[in-house]
């Protein structure tokens, strides 16, 4: 008798008998003979194929039903009651199964299986890792390496109880390996793969070297060089889990070929060394000797395998230039020089100098030529910067400025003539500006000064070029009567009495200069002549103006202070004097019309001179 459950829904009743009735039909179906042809008509056929009534299901196939379902139904509630124990019986356990850098710790509590990892895991951090780069043998502390196991990252890989039954269990039959999950600071890990990169095998490339002036092959070899992508995965994340460390190698393959090699033995290098290659250089000859070709040769990959040789054209030059120099011409700007109190023009000189880049593009092709070997030089021509014609355009045909002082002798003398033979001859074109620490460069001892007074810090003493205020300040006076632009100028901290007040100048190499700016539209040709004790600056060019000085009165005087020193020659004694203020004015008329033109007051403030006593 149906159940209360069942008896509401004769429908799906119906259709579930009619369905299982036509599984069994259909299985007695397949034991008749399923060839034989139909007797009846279609029509009879299509008849009896129209759709039944449900037809109720046998007593004995409803039992079997019933027992299939019992079946799975008690498999199904033994199976969940045994994953919902399973599942109540580890909660708080680590999975099963789970091994953490080679530490098991699956099934255990969760607070035990934390300290277990770090009580074998953590102390790995300090501890010399053996490291195996191919063939060599190294080692690295890992936490001195930035290296360090993130605990909350590696447990988050770890994760709780799987909720899938499947996984569970799979889990009572096997393990899951978990890695560590490190920090790293990347610039120490850097540093030691740097470390191991010194254990690297490099290629050593095929090329033709010489020994002695004779080539020989060098036969090429790969090498082999540290995966560095590789080696930081592999450190960082297997570190903590093994005993040795195996990173990975990569080759590193050859350019050159063994038979590129041989080729450039035997077709370029060889017969480079044959000979001497001579150089032709209008009359002289010189030669480069099978040594010296040998030691300006080299050979490089040419990106298809083989070896294109390479000469060093600065050895060249280096090897031949001295021998070839007196062939050159240096450029000669055009100056003036004077006679009968008037100056004329010395022509300029057109330089000609060996064009080395172009002279040396024919030394290839010679290396591989049987016989005599022979090249000529290429020359260009230089200009100057001021040639003839311009200079006979400049209009220096007069006197604009001059100055004389005098007093010096000695040491002081020997610069101050040095100085003036250097810039005797200048010629400073309109709108340009001259600077006398620009003109002679650096007054060393090489360039012929010699060691002379100075004043250093407010205190006399002594240096190589010392005396050459003397010259800056006749230079800057010639420049202030021929009406040139002041373009910089520093006075003395103290006043010298053989100098203008308010109008002299000093100069230092390469921190104090003097300047000038030619603001004419003529040229100015500096003469500057120098005797045994005094020396004349003179400017010439076109006269337009007419300049006076007019110096002011001392005011502000300063008594100087009183210094001890220790004797020796350090110590330079000084009566000292006072100090004072000054001033100048300079005015500038036009010479043709009378017109004032400028009218410009400078004022000077010197220091007292300390009294020097040396005991």
């Amino acid at each position: 008798m149906p159940s209360e459950s069942t008896a509401g829904r004769p429908a799906d009743r119906g259709r579930g008998e009619v369905g299982l009735r036509k599984l069994l039909e259909a299985n007695r179906t397949f034991d008749a003979d399923t060839t034989a042809l139909p007797t009846q008509p279609i029509s009879t056929i299509a008849r009896d194929h129209r759709p039944q009534a449900p037809q109720p299901t046998p007593p004995g196939d409803q039992q079997l039903v019933k027992r299939i379902g019992i079946a799975v139904g008690a498999v199904f509630a033994v199976g969940t009651a045994a994953y919902l124990a399973d599942l109540a019986l580890n909660v708080g356990e680590v999975p099963r199964g789970v091994v953490v850098a080679g530490v098991e710790v699956g099934g255990m509590d969760q607070g035990e299986a934390d300290a277990k990892l770090r009580s074998v895991l953590g102390p790995r951090a300090d501890q010399p890792l053996p490291v195996r780069i191919g063939d060599v043998q190294a080692s690295m502390v890992p936490s001195a390496a930035g290296l360090g196991i993130d605990w909350d990252a590696t447990w988050d890989a770890v994760g709780g109880q799987p909720l899938n039954p499947v996984g569970r269990l799979v889990s009572l039959f096997g393990t899951r390996d978990v890695p560590v999950s490190s920090t790293v600071d990347n610039a120490a890990l850097d540093q030691q793969l740097s470390t191991f990169r010194t254990h690297d095998n490099p290629t050593v490339e095929g090329t033709v070297r010489f020994e002695n002036g004779a080539p020989v092959a060098v036969p090429p070899v790969p090498g082999r060089v540290l995966d560095i992508d590789g080696a930081r995965s592999t450190i960082t994340e297997r570190w903590a889990e093994v005993s040795l460390l195996d990173l990975p190698v990569v080759a590193a393959p050859v350019e050159v070929r063994t038979e590129a090699v041989q080729a450039a033995l035997r077709d370029i290098a060889t017969p480079a060394v044959a000979s001497p290659i001579t150089l032709a250089a209008k009359d002289t000859r010189v030669a480069l000797t099978p040594e010296q070709i040998a030691s300006v040769l080299s050979f490089v990959p040419d990106g298809n395998g083989g070896l294109a040789p390479q000469i060093d054209n600065d050895a060249v030059i280096g090897l031949l230039g001295p021998q070839v120099v007196t062939t050159e011409i240096e450029p000669k700007d055009a100056t003036f020089t004077v006679g009968a109190g008037k100056p004329t023009v010395v022509p300029a000189v057109v330089g000609e100098k060996i064009d080395w880049a172009k002279t040396l593009e024919k030394l290839p092709a010679l290396l591989t030529q049987p016989g005599e070997r022979a090249f000529e030089a290429v020359y260009q021509r230089i200009e100057p910067k001021l040639t003839t014609e311009a200079a006979e355009k400049l209009g220096i045909n007069e006197t604009i400025g001059e100055f004389t002082t005098g007093g010096f002798s000695g040491p002081s003398g020997v610069n101050i003539r040095t100085v003036a033979a250097k810039v005797n001859g200048a010629v400073v074109k309109p709108g340009d500006t001259f600077s006398l620490n620009g003109f002679t460069g650096p007054r060393t001892a090489a360039e012929g000064y010699v060691e002379s007074g100075i004043i250093d810090k407010g205190r006399p003493s002594t240096a190589v070029g010392g005396g050459i205020s003397q010259f800056a300040t006749t230079l800057y006076n010639a420049a202030y009567f021929a009406g040139m632009e002041d373009a910089g100028h520093t006075e003395h901290s103290y006043y010298i009495s053989r100098y203008p007040a308010a109008r002299e100048a000093t100069v230092f190499d390469g921190a104090i200069d003097l300047a000038f700016r030619n603001n004419s539209e003529h040229g100015v040709f500096i003469q500057a002549i120098a005797t045994g004790s005094d020396i004349t600056v003179r400017l010439w060019g076109t006269k337009t103006v007419d300049v006076e000085s007019i110096t002011g009165e001392k005011t502000k005087p300063t008594e100087p202070t009183e210094i001890t020193l220790p004797k020796g020659k350090d110590c330079i004694a000084s009566e000292g004097a006072p100090g004072f203020t000054i001033s100048d004015t300079r005015v500038i008329t036009d010479r043709k019309t009378g017109q004032q033109i400028s009218r410009h007051t400078r004022t000077v403030k010197y220091d007292p001179i300390p009294i020097v006593k040396c005991e």
